[in-house]
């Protein structure tokens, strides 16, 4: 049994998935799961509400990559927003920022997305 939840919402053509736990194995598989259904619907702007995430694996960020792979073959794009600064750390060591973004706010990232 896991504590992690997802929500989700659009606003015009992005998909916004607000996460709540620990963003790891099982967590990453439920945000790549609701990624790749939409995907299937024809979105593709994702962003993540990261605000009750406060830590991410090496696992959840591998499952990160492999749904911004995806992403690139459709010229889609992930970003990210309310991330805790040990998150954004984690993110920036990885290379997750260098294909996709991290907005301090959802106004911010719903401008820099559209």
């Amino acid at each position: 049994m896991s504590d992690f939840n997802t929500e989700t919402r659009t606003e015009g053509d992005i998909v916004i998935i607000k996460t709540s736990g620990y963003l790891n194995n099982v967590g990453g598989e439920q945000v790549s799961e609701v990624c790749y259904k939409e995907m299937d619907a024809g979105k593709k702007l994702f962003l993540l509400d990261l605000e009750d995430s406060k830590v991410v694996n090496s696992i959840g960020v591998s499952i990160l990559i492999e749904i911004i792979e995806k992403l690139q073959d459709v010229d889609g794009r992930l970003g990210y927003y309310n991330l805790a600064p040990i998150v954004e750390k984690t993110f920036n060591i990885m290379g997750l920022t260098k294909y996709s973004t991290v907005f301090q706010s959802e106004e911010e990232a719903l401008e820099g997305m559209s």
